[in-house]
């Protein structure tokens, strides 16, 4: 059976650069995909962009930022504990394991880069326009099938590769121009919305890339050596399963977490829960010494996260062949002895938590605000797609707003969205995904006439 190899996985090479990277210790080029990805503007916005609750008052909770550099801290200690196992077991020339949990530090950092504003709800409700609205209808006779489904299926990981390769740096070919490495454990779905064949298991529940950027993607994939399944389809590079475990492990725990600081989750059902994942006379010996539930609730949060961290680490050296293979069918923390307790904690933050009524009200409310400024936004791109080919004149209306979209006035140097109705979808769509919540509702109403 094929099967990848690590030297080509931990691939150096940058997308869209043809230049070669040279291997050093001081400052590797996957400490330096980490750093280009802190310095970013996308990055920077994800402070203001919901990670369970939308637009809450506290400032204790997490954002989709916090979460971001949480699952990063943990990507980087189980990409260094693996490392170690990989750069003795195989030929990785001369790559050291902190360069392995780098690329997975990296990796985790950008994984919600994509994010729309209000969080998986601003995914689902962009889906939901392009299905329901007569705009979108409209529009969706000039699509390809491909793109249509691009849209149907719309999806903040293929999202988050546009802002990394296309989006940031958009001067220079394959944008921020990161490591094949890190945008290979970055994602988690290495496919096209509309493969025929999709990757094996939980790799091919969604897709990573949109039509636009199927080639970056495509020289990735050839630079580590993925397996190929289909003409955009592969499977998945092994380090994504431990971004997808940082990530896993970041939200169940810390969310839980920010559940019992909301009083939403009782302290005494998070002790129990957490102690059944890191139960040993140590912990609850030292549980005793601390007198406020919230310093007791981090404690146990930072044990649960190191055993994790250590667990998942050990199923991902066994299951070695499975991952060169392409073979792995679950997520690492499905294969945990501790997989159960993991469940019921999702279920309970599922019932407790992520429904709670306040996130369920602003959820609500978003969906109205994403389409309602599409169904704005795009009128106003197509008059001034069909104005610039003689076939018409644009309303007052649609100038003004105009003035409020990147690059659909001036000389923005690209003139494609004139003639081609994916190509204005894609623009508008880049331009509401990269909005703040605060700044999208703060648009919305003013668009809308409710303040000023």
């Amino acid at each position: 059976m094929p099967a990848m190899n690590w030297k080509q996985l931990i691939s150096p090479h940058r997308v869209g650069s043809t230049e070669p990277v040279a291997i050093t210790h001081d400052r590797s080029p996957f400490q330096r995909d980490f750093d280009r990805i802190v310095f970013s503007g996308a990055l920077r916005r994800l402070q203001n962009k919901t990670q369970v609750f939308p637009l809450v008052k506290t400032d204790y909770v997490r954002t989709r930022l916090t979460h971001s550099l949480e699952a990063s801290s943990i990507g980087r200690s189980l990409g260094t504990t693996t490392g170690v196992f990989i750069c003795e077991r195989f030929d990785t020339a001369g790559i050291h394991p902190s360069d392995i949990g780098a690329a997975v530090a990296a990796a985790a950092l950008a994984h919600d880069i994509g994010n729309p504003p209000l969080g998986h709800a601003g995914e689902e409700a962009i889906r939901h326009w392009f299905t329901t609205s007569a705009v979108a209808a409209a529009m969706r006779r000039d699509l390809s099938p491909d793109q249509a489904s691009d849209l149907d299926n719309y999806e903040g990981n293929a999202q988050g590769f546009r802002v990394l390769t296309h989006l940031e740096m958009p001067d220079q070919p394959g944008g921020m121009q990161l490591t094949c490495a890190t945008l290979g454990a970055f994602a988690k779905y290495p496919a096209a919305s509309r493969s025929a064949v999709r990757p094996f298991g939980v790799a091919g529940k969604k897709f990573n890339f949109f039509q636009p950027e199927k080639e970056l993607f495509r020289e990735v994939a050839e630079a580590c050596g993925l397996l190929r399944v289909d003409d955009y389809a592969w499977q998945r590079h092994p380090l994504a399963y431990l971004v997808e475990a940082a990530d896993d492990i970041a939200y169940l725990i810390v969310d839980f977490e920010d559940g019992q600081r909301l009083g939403l989750i009782d302290y005494a059902e998070l002790e129990e829960a957490f102690l059944q994942l890191v139960d040993d006379g140590k912990v609850r010996s030292y549980l005793t010494t601390l007198h406020s539930k919230t310093r007791k609730a981090e404690y146990l949060r930072a044990k649960v996260i190191g055993r994790l961290v250590q667990s998942a680490a050990r199923v991902f050296i066994d299951r070695q062949d499975e991952l060169l293979e392409g073979r792995l069918e679950h997520p690492l923390l499905d294969y945990l002895d501790c997989r159960d307790v993991l469940s019921a904690i999702r279920r309970r933050s599922i019932r407790s938590i992520y429904n709670h009524r306040s996130v369920a009200e602003v959820i609500a409310a978003g969906f109205e605000m994403v389409s309602g400024m599409l169904d704005i936004f795009m009128p106003c791109v197509n008059e001034l797609a069909a104005e610039a080919r003689g076939r018409g004149q644009a309303s007052c209306r649609s100038r003004r707003l105009a003035a409020i979209l990147p690059d659909f006035t001036g000389d923005s140097g690209d003139d494609s969205w004139k003639y081609d109705t994916y190509t204005r979808l894609m623009r508008v769509m880049d331009y509401v995904a990269g909005m703040t919540d605060s700044y999208a509702v703060s648009l919305y109403q003013k668009l809308k006439g409710i303040s000023l």
